[in-house]
């Protein structure tokens, strides 16, 4: 599964840097109901491969498919 998530590339602002990353449809099927933001251990065990420090600050209800982190820069 983690092969079919797809990851954009990074930009940033002054005080962090920013991802989104995209879920297949059989991994958004996994994700808590309601919405809510994810820990680092629930988006992980979703699949989800990314260094530490990536937080999943925002969410999408339209999209719940596109997972919103960021990390402070510098780190």
């Amino acid at each position: 599964m983690p092969d079919e998530i797809v990851y954009s590339n990074r930009y940033e602002d002054v005080n962090y840097v920013y991802r989104e990353v995209f879920l297949p449809e059989e991994v958004v099927n996994k994700l808590p109901k309601p919405l809510r933001l994810l820990t680092e251990e629930e988006w992980r065990d979703l699949g989800v491969q990314q260094s530490q420090g990536w937080i999943h600050y925002l969410i999408y209800p339209s999209e719940p498919n596109v997972l919103l982190f960021r990390r402070p820069k510098g780190t």
